[in-house]
Formats: structure tokens, sequence, C-alpha cells
């Protein structure tokens, strides 16, 4: 089996009392343009070899990292977001932090019920993304990877999006509708903008969905939904940090890598992942 940092893990640091439990999802349903996200997890993990232990001053490492089997992703989309609910409910109450790996985002609603499940307490999605994802059953599909935040958001889950750029009106009202909390991609970009402060009524535990088409595709061209003027790196990143100021990561996780036979944007995934764990130690 393909273990997240492999190269550099020491046995105790593979053990049962690991911080974070990485769940590998090669889920590719409703891509809606180019495809390719059910390689995204396997090179994620082959990536994360390289990666070096130190990341902005941690070691996230050192707090353990298992790696599970990749998810079964045949049956009905329900049956596969139930199946991956009961993993990431699982690792909570084992007090481990999930790391899901995609696969396409449709995963995170799977993802984000077993961790809500898990805690009975109020969950905020702090989301990285070009998209808002807030289509009602985008071409017949309720568990489409554009109606994951849809799906979520009715069922009262606080949103908070940074870096969107491509928008409908039906979007537009659901925010409205919802009280999400958003700065779209050209404000940030333009005005530089590194840090955000979350409303004081934002719950304090929070997960957080980095969709890696949020990056400008000169960053990340390997995905199948590439939006010009998006965020860099290191920006991303920043607004994601900053979000979990003075609260709680209880899960994230990166997705929509479709990889193209150019190993620096698989390495750029594994690194925000590292990076992200890094934010939770």
């Amino acid at each position: 089996m393909s273990v997240f940092l492999d190269s550099e893990l020491t046995e105790a640091e593979r053990g049962d009392d690991a911080r974070f439990r990485v769940i590998p999802v090669p889920l590719e349903r409703t891509v809606s343009y180019g495809s390719g996200t059910a390689g995204g997890p396997e090179a994620i993990i082959a990536a994360s070899n390289e990666l070096e232990r130190i990341c902005a001053g941690q070691e996230p490492c050192g707090a353990g990292i298992v790696t599970e089997a990749p998810l079964e992703c045949q049956g009905s989309l329900p049956e596969v977001m139930e199946r991956l609910a009961q993993r990431t409910e699982a690792a909570v109450h084992a007090g481990q932090i999930p790391v899901t790996l995609g696969g396409e985002h449709s995963l995170t609603y799977g993802a984000v019920i077993g961790v809500m499940r898990a805690l009975d307490r109020p969950v905020g999605i702090v989301q990285i993304d070009a998209h808002a994802d807030l289509r009602i059953a985008y071409e017949g599909e309720p568990h489409s990877h554009a109606s994951v935040m849809h799906l979520l958001s009715e069922k009262g889950v606080r949103l908070a999006q940074f870096g969107v750029r491509a928008l409908c009106r039906q979007e537009e009202e659901s925010r409205a509708r919802n009280g999400v909390f958003f700065r779209d991609a050209e404000e940030l970009v333009t005005e530089r903008i590194h840090r955000i402060t979350l409303p004081d009524d934002f719950p304090d535990l929070v997960y957080v969905s980095f969709d890696v088409d949020g990056l400008d595709p000169s960053q990340m061209p390997a995905t199948g939904t590439p939006v010009p003027g998006g965020l860099d790196y290191y920006q991303s990143l920043h607004l994601a940090e900053s979000a979990l100021q003075g609260r709680t990561c209880v899960g994230f996780d990166v997705v929509e890598l479709a990889p193209d036979g150019n190993a620096a944007w698989d390495f750029t995934a594994a690194q925000i992942v590292y990076r992200l764990m890094a934010a939770c130690v």
C-alpha cells in the first residue's frame, strides 16, 4: 500500500496514535470538463516521498501519519459518500485529523458529514476554490462536484469561500440565502490580500477544503477546470492558515488534482497537504 511521506516516517510515527489519518479517494464520476482526478491521490502520495520533514517551521510528521487503503468508489454516489463518512467519523473518534485526498470535489460531502457525526457540534468549512460549487443538482446529479457546497450549506453548514472567480446567478443567490462569507479572487489577487479574519459567529471547529484549481493555472494547470486569475501558492496557504487562527482544524481535503505527467504539479499538491498538516500541529 502506498503511504504518504513513506520515505521520511519512522516506525513510531506510523503508529495507531498518529495525529493524521490520510484517506485516498480516487473518485472521478461527475467531472464536467477535463478528466483525471482518479489518479490524484496516488500521484500526491508518490510525490510526498520527495518532501522534507520540516514545513513552515513545523515538523508535522513528528505527530504521526497513517495512510489507509484507497476508498472503494464503485456503486452509487450516496453509497460512496457514506463509506467515506464512516472513515472520517472513525478517524475523529480515534482522536485523529482525517486528511482526504481526491479525487473530485464531490467527496467533501461525505468527508464533512462523517466529521460532523463524530463531533456532534457545528463545523464551518473554509474553502479554497475557483468555483463556489453551489449549483443545485448540476447536470441532474445532486452529488456533483459543482453542487457539493450546496448540499452542505442546505444542511446548515457555514461556508467561507476564498478565490472564487467563476460564478453563476444561482450560486450568488445561494450565497445570500445561506450567509456565505467570501472574498473572491479578483479582490484577493489585485489587492494582494494574504490574511483574513472569519466572522465572530463562524464555528470554532473548521474543516478546510482545498480545491487545487483555486490556484492560478500558471501554478497549477493539472486540474480539470482551470480558471485564470487565481491565487498564488503562498497566498492560498496564508488565507487558510489565517482562517484557522483561534480555531481548531478538525479535518481537511485536497481535491481535483488531475495528473498530467508533470511531477511539479503532483509535488505542489503534496506540499499543500503537508503545509495544511503543519497548520494543525
